[in-house]
């Protein structure tokens, strides 16, 4: 189960890589691949063959080539694609979301594991590995306490954040020309355009592309450090900022903009400008944090009951 879900992330990713690729040869090693996707060589050959099964890359003698651009039909629905501690977090998440959980109530790992469906043991993991971050505190005997995001916290995470995202955007720039990572942005860049043609409908769908694009500069960082360090932006940002619903298609448009103008400085390989473009972003992000945390979620409820989370 678990390598079964290793190959469809990786499937995706690749997939991802090679929607903004122009048709043509594919000059991608498998060790240059399984680099990209974070997998083993194996895992990368079972990736292409599956490829080249379903007609998107052939082979032109010794060489590979992108034989036609991926389709919604080609990619695994995301739940097939996370792993038990991917599925822990956003249940976690979603359960803080919905106001289940305040700061100071006692956290069991039993009780969230039979609530999420899932192992004590993967729901301690995680609540482990969260209360480094002090937003957990383990209680003496059994249990933690929930600590809750304040306005000095987010302060903190916002200067660490500005801190490796701009490290991260520098080494990004640094990248060879055909680093795969080049085209991983394209295509992220060609999403953000077609999100803002559709943004009436489909404005909920940003913090998806959000993280993938922010995630991708993390992972040029090629710090172990800050690339884990991104797992608790994501919990933080994406999901504390959704508490808050008042113009958030306006929001989701201002910010959908702002990736654009940040994506542009990257190509431009300009530091002065990237610098600028990636601290005028963090600015709008924090500032939608620091609302939110006004806001709080029991503000997002209805009569009906809790607002269900996007994302």
């Amino acid at each position: 189960m678990k390598a079964n879900t290793v190959y469809k992330r990786a499937h995706n990713q690749c997939l991802a890589l090679l929607a903004g690729r122009p048709l043509g040869e594919w000059p991608c090693s498998e060790a240059e691949l399984a680099g990209t996707l974070d997998v083993s060589r194996t895992t990368v050959r079972a990736v292409l063959a599956g490829l080249t099964e379903t007609g998107i890359t052939r082979a032109e003698g010794p060489r590979r080539a992108l034989h036609r651009h991926p389709v919604p039909g080609d990619y695994f629905p995301d739940p097939q694609t996370e792993t038990v501690a991917q599925v822990v977090e956003r249940k976690f998440m979603q359960w803080v979301l919905h106001g289940d959980c305040r700061p100071g109530e006692v956290v069991h790992a039993s009780e969230l594991a039979r609530l999420f469906g899932t192992s004590t043991t993967a729901v301690r993991e995680f609540l482990t590995r969260f209360s480094q971050y002090g937003l957990l505190k383990r209680r003496e005997n059994s249990g933690w306490i929930f600590a809750g995001v304040t306005p000095d916290f987010a302060a903190e995470i916002y200067e660490i954040r500005e801190m490796f995202e701009l490290r991260s955007a520098h080494r990004f720039v640094e990248l060879d020309p055909a680093s795969p990572a080049w085209a991983a942005l394209d295509a992220i860049e060609a999403e953000h355009h077609r999100l803002l043609a559709e943004i009436d409908a489909r404005y909920t769908d940003f913090s998806h592309l959000d993280e993938r694009l922010h995630r991708l500069i993390h992972e040029a960082s090629r710090n172990r450090f800050i690339r884990d360090f991104y797992d608790v932006i994501a919990m933080i940002f994406h999901y504390h900022y959704q508490w808050d619903k008042a113009d958030e298609k306006e929001r989701n448009r201002v910010a959908l903009t702002e990736h654009l103008d940040y994506i542009a400085a990257l190509r431009s390989r300009d530091l002065r400008l990237v610098d600028a473009k990636c601290r005028a972003h963090l600015r709008t992000a924090r500032a939608t944090l620091l609302r939110s945390l006004a806001t709080g979620p029991l503000n997002g409820r209805t009569s009906n009951g809790p607002a269900t989370p996007s994302g």
